[in-house]
């Protein structure tokens, strides 16, 4: 029973080692050379100047903007589905948009920030005139939240959903108000959600290169923008992979510090 258990984790050890382990491995080998292909640690070095520093505090500071902002609008989202009546046909709508090339969602946005969008031609209908929505961090951090949203209502969603209701009713019996009831009974409940969600957002949004040049017009610089303009326009590869493997470190430090513990017991 065990051979034949092991033999069905084959299939799953070679995908892992084929499309995980390997290209890591290989962008770490990559990062130890420079651009004329000599072995060296220059780029690590080059990495610590004030110009890559700069980028990893704006990719930081972007991508926690973002994880906030979707939060925001996910919790109470996440919250009203599970007290709505067809909760799973409003969750597929939501997550219908998620399947969507990406590519296409972001020129979509192109059309209606435009100069003759739609929404300035809401604005000159209220009298506010044409403003420059296009090209601006307003127009990078909007559309980032609206790609990655369902990724963050997902998780809170099903710990919302899991949560034991007599426990919301227990609180309300002893006289706690709602807010009360929020922050001492539903958020810390549902805090392996919020994780999960933030890991969901964070994560991959310390690394957009596309939303940036499409809708930021590099207005915004991030370490994705670095990788993709070392490996596609100077062809460093080096000094790319070493951002990468920085980024790669960044995350895993994130997944471990945001992850979920197991807690022991404690007898009373």
């Amino acid at each position: 029973m065990t051979r034949s258990r092991n033999l069905f984790l084959i299939p799953y050890l070679a995908w892992m080692v084929l499309f995980v382990v390997a290209p890591i491995l290989l962008v770490v080998y990559y990062s130890v050379f420079d651009v004329d292909g000599n072995f060296t640690f220059d780029n690590y070095t080059k990495f610590l100047s004030p110009v890559y520093l700069r980028m990893t505090l704006n990719s930081f500071w972007y991508a926690f903007l973002i994880t906030v902002f979707s939060l925001l609008v996910a919790y109470p989202t996440a919250y009203f589905l599970t007290r709505t009546k067809h909760k799973s046909l409003w969750l597929l709508l939501i997550i219908v948009p998620s399947w969507i090339n990406l590519l296409l969602k972001t020129y979509a946005f192109i059309g209606i920030f435009g100069t003759y969008g739609f929404a300035n031609k809401v604005l000159e209908l209220v009298g506010i005139g044409t403003k420059q929505i296009l090209f601006t961090d307003f127009s990078f951090v909007f559309v980032s939240v609206y790609i990655f949203i369902p990724f963050m209502i997902l998780p809170i969603y099903n710990a919302l959903d899991e949560l034991n209701p007599s426990l919301i009713y227990a609180s309300r019996d002893l006289g706690a108000s709602p807010w009360a009831t929020f922050r001492k009974v539903v958020f810390p409940l549902t805090l392996e959600g919020v994780k999960a969600g933030c890991q969901a957002v964070f994560i991959p949004a310390l690394s957009l290169f596309m939303i940036t040049r499409l809708i930021a017009g590099n207005r915004v610089i991030t370490l994705g923008t670095a990788i993709e303009q070392h490996f596609l326009v100077t062809q460093d590869w080096g000094m790319g992979s070493s951002i990468a493997v920085v980024l790669i470190i960044a995350m895993a430090i994130i997944m471990i510090v945001t992850g979920k513990r197991k807690r022991g017991l404690v007898d009373g």
